[in-house]
């Protein structure tokens, strides 16, 4: 048998870009974390634009100088805040902490007794190993990739050199691509993903700041301890859509419960009220000028992303769902089958109708 000819000269290299791609599949799935980091600059880097470009037009500044007075402005508010709240909501955080074991052994008596009590006490008390790993995991992690200053600094710093130059990166990246109508292609993809960022991260600001204020005012009057820490805590919470109001609702009726049934019923008709107004009311009205995302898909984005890739996955589950809708209606349902679809940002024929 011979070797050497054209077919074995076309076997190997197509055996070398299979090998080639399996390579980089297997690197990129051990930088996932760095790659997931990298996503956060680029939502950090398309939230400043979204302030940057009006900020520019109407003022007729450069872009730098308003990248840099909206950076200036969001750092004194922020500045501000943790003057103003800061040691109120660590000291809050530090009861909570200490409230919340005692808020659940408190539960597990008051709701069961006898037998059931202890059989499942037990259970607990076997399982708490286990569970104290897997929780001390989702915090390492989580901390591990927020919590350290330097990857904090580097997602910071990593969006605000996205945010100055985006040209410069974007020319870089669609040069990878034919120019054969596919550059095109990639342009106007890209383009779309990040209008439906940056409309999501507009809307999902209004509805956390919503929340948090709702929730604040809502815990105040009914007299529940550590108020603002928990209304903080609801409004970070709703970044993640439907998963995080539950997981917020949580502490707050633990400390609830040390109050009594009553205190109870009162926080769980808050929560149960601001929830339904969230999520009938303002969400769709706000969806209505941002992203309209079927509620099935960051539902189950949240889980599939989270058992990817942990913390990281289900905090950016929404986001990374929001990039692959996008994709599939641009690339797929227009541009393959044909059809006619609304990428987000696009006006719908309602809007078009009336503007007539």
């Amino acid at each position: 048998m011979q070797f050497g000819g054209a077919g074995d000269g076309v076997f190997v290299r197509r055996a070398l870009i299979v090998v080639a791609i399996a390579g980089i599949t297997l690197l990129l799935w051990y930088l996932v974390d760095i790659l997931l980091l990298f996503f956060g600059a680029v939502l950090l880097a398309v939230l400043l634009r979204g302030a940057v470009v009006p900020l520019s037009a109407r003022t007729g500044m450069g872009d730098n100088w308003a990248l840099l007075l909206t950076t200036l402005v969001l750092t004194s508010l922020l500045a501000l805040a943790v003057f103003l709240f800061g040691s109120e909501v660590r000291a809050e955080v530090v009861k909570l902490v200490e409230t919340l074991p005692q808020a659940w052994e408190l539960f597990m008596e008051r709701t069961l007794s006898g037998d059931l009590s202890e059989a499942i006490m037990s259970q607990a008390e076997d399982a708490m190993p286990a569970m104290g790993d897997m929780i001390g995991g989702v915090f390492v992690g989580a901390m591990s990739v927020f919590g350290g200053l330097g990857s904090t600094v580097l997602m910071i710093v990593g969006g605000l050199y996205l945010a100055a130059q985006p040209d410069v990166y974007r020319r870089g990246f669609f040069i990878l691509f034919p120019d054969d109508g596919k550059r095109t292609q990639a342009v106007e993809t890209i383009d779309a993903m990040s209008e439906a960022l940056r409309l999501w991260l507009v809307g999902q600001l209004l509805i956390m700041a919503f929340v948090f204020v709702a929730t604040l005012t809502g815990l105040w009057l009914i007299g529940l301890p550590a108020a603002l820490a928990l209304a903080v805590f609801a409004g970070l919470a709703q970044f993640v859509p439907i998963l995080g109001p539950i997981v917020a609702a949580v502490p707050a009726l633990l400390v609830a419960l040390n109050e009594g049934w009553e205190m109870v019923l009162w926080v769980l008709g808050l929560y149960v009220v601001l929830q339904q107004v969230e999520s009938n009311l303002l969400t769709p009205l706000v969806q209505r000028h941002t992203v309209q995302l079927p509620p099935v898909i960051p539902l189950f984005a949240v889980v599939v992303f989270g058992l990817l890739f942990g913390f990281m996955g289900v905090l950016f589950a929404t986001p990374l769902a929001i990039l692959a809708y996008v994709a599939i209606k641009k690339l797929w349902v227009r541009d393959t089958l044909g059809d006619a679809t609304r990428l987000p940002g696009e006006p719908n024929s309602a809007d078009e109708a009336a503007a007539d």
